[in-house]
């Protein structure tokens, strides 16, 4: 399994940005491509689906996923997906979402665990995904900004 981890420092607290961890912001964050319909969006907690359809232009790839636990306690809240149905270019899929305490603000981070079904893909994948969690940063910074600055 290769891994990727990207961190984002956001103004709001952890718990504020775990209430935000919703619909709207799972559609904010797909990338411009491939466009992606969501077909199914459970929520964040423990046996939760998400489903969604992944559009390359000429053929169309179904991706769902099952939160396989989710915890908050007074220094972080997370929920783990795992993938259950997968886009034929991967072979496992774990994503532990984790927003960490840190006073008055927290720190969003992305642990992605994947693995193709052959390692050269695998390793060829890598700089596509680490680009798509990248491009979250800059809107789990405006999502996440200190209200009382609006």
């Amino acid at each position: 399994m290769k891994h990727i981890t990207i961190s984002t420092k956001v103004e709001q607290s952890y718990l504020e940005v775990k209430e935000g961890f919703n619909q709207n912001l799972f559609k904010k964050l797909s990338p411009p491509f491939p466009p992606v319909k969501l077909l199914r969006f459970d929520g964040s907690n423990e046996g939760d689906l998400v489903s969604l359809e992944l559009n390359f232009i000429f053929f169309k790839q179904t991706w769902t996923s099952i939160i396989t636990k989710d915890h908050t306690d007074a220094n972080e809240f997370y929920f783990i997906d795992k993938g259950i149905k997968l886009p034929f270019f991967l072979k496992k899929w774990q994503h532990k979402h984790r927003v960490i305490n840190d006073g008055k603000s927290s720190i969003i981070i992305d642990e992605i665990a994947y693995q193709a079904p052959f390692s050269w893909m695998t390793l060829l994948l890598y700089p596509a995904l680490y680009l798509q969690f990248i491009y979250r940063k800059p809107i789990y910074k405006k999502i996440f900004k200190d209200k009382s600055k609006l």
